[in-house]
């Protein structure tokens, strides 16, 4: 089918084109392994783009004429109200078990724009390749450390890292990895939503738009008798103080925050009311990561000047040079210096150079690592790193 040369049609006729171009669109997805589709409305088109390998590439231009029929579409098959274009709307698109066996959920966000209303739909994938712990990627060393804090019977582990870091596929893996190693433990996870499901645990799905949001299911949750809990994200103060709390009252919290580096998450801790006394007694440690684009093994080529690999592209990789994704990674534990910085209300410059003078392997020397093996390119460790020095 060829979407790009339309002539204007019936309504009817229109309709039942959006039908088999979003069809055509989420099964091309589908089969690229894309994370994310846009459908983003402009003053002359409808832009398709497919998030392959974190990154954004327009796949379609679509006719602005047709715009209004494929935002329609999508809206019936997530149960959204079509007749509502002034506000957005969220949900989840039924699927269906013979065609998308490899897919286990597809979330629609719907978004009023000056040129109409702008959809994305995320894909999540079954990934057998990537359910134990061992499997992430890990170093030796971060995977052990991972094990001796799991190990503990109370605490707190946070996961920082931007959006589509893996953090959810990481703290899944954790999970997993607990409930094979410390049987007869009671897990419990509060998701928004749940991505990843574990058999095993009891996983609650939580709405913040409603009245059971985070901190209202967390205080309601203690009195279950959990021993291993998991927040899918801990977005505000109230959250994070309950969380310390129960770290501190014998229970194992996991949960992500949005942070930079582990010295930023101390701090924005900190920020969220968490007195340093609380912070240094509860918190585990901090571990921080990043997804970075593999090289295609196909197309790759030698830079003869700095004896590194670079992208060029081929059709393999769709043109991208880049095919799959790689994690780094960072973890630091609190120790006695660390402590008696936060206490002292020490700065980030502080908290990095005590972590500098241990020796501390951040995310650039692990990203340096992938660059000698020939995995990634300076490039791509430049963009999501940082300014790489060989």
């Amino acid at each position: 089918m060829n979407l790009r040369n339309r002539s204007k049609k019936s309504n009817s006729e229109n309709a039942h084109d959006a039908v088999s171009i979003v069809d055509d669109i989420i099964e091309q997805a589908i089969a690229s392994r894309a994370s994310d589709i846009h459908f983003e409305p402009t003053q002359s088109s409808l832009l398709i783009k497919f998030r392959l390998d974190g990154q954004l590439s327009i796949f379609e231009k679509l006719p602005s004429f047709i715009a209004g029929n494929i935002i329609a579409r999508l809206k019936v098959l997530a149960g959204l109200l079509t007749y509502r274009n002034d506000i957005p709307q969220e949900g989840a698109i039924q699927l269906n078990p013979d065609k998308d066996s490899a897919v286990v959920d597809q979330r629609i966000s719907v978004f009023p724009t000056i040129y109409g209303q702008r959809v994305v739909v995320r894909i999540f994938y079954q990934n057998s390749q990537l359910t134990c712990l061992e499997q992430l990627g890990f170093s030796q060393q971060i995977y052990n450390t991972i094990r001796k804090i799991a190990a503990k019977n109370q605490g707190l582990l946070l996961l920082t890292g931007p959006a589509g870091s893996g953090k959810s596929t990481t703290l899944a893996a954790i999970l997993r990895y607990m409930l094979e190693n410390t049987p007869g433990k009671s897990f419990v996870t509060l998701e928004d939503p749940v991505e990843i499901r574990i058999d095993g645990i009891t996983q609650v799905q939580i709405n913040t738009h409603g009245e059971m949001t985070f901190p209202v299911a967390l205080r309601s949750l203690l009195r279950q008798d959990p021993q291993v809990l998991m927040i899918g994200e801990i977005r505000d103060a109230d959250t994070a103080k309950i969380a310390t709390q129960a770290a501190l009252t014998g229970h194992f919290l996991m949960s992500t925050m949005h942070s930079s580096s582990p010295a930023a998450g101390f701090l924005r801790l900190l920020e969220m009311g968490i007195e340093p006394y609380q912070l240094t007694s509860s918190l585990s440690g901090i571990l921080n990561q990043r997804l970075v684009r593999k090289l295609c093994d196909k197309c790759k080529i030698k830079n003869e000047k700095n004896q590194s690999y670079e992208a060029v592209g081929c059709e393999s990789c769709l043109g991208t040079g880049y095919k799959g994704r790689a994690l780094i990674a960072e973890i630091v534990e609190l120790d006695s210096d660390l402590r008696k910085a936060i206490l002292a209300k020490a700065d980030i410059d502080e908290l990095e150079n005590i972590l500098k003078d241990k020796g501390h392997k951040d995310l650039l020397s692990a990203g340096k690592n992938l660059i000698e093996k020939s995995i990634t390119s300076i490039d791509e460790i430049n963009k999501v790193c940082g300014i790489f020095t060989a």
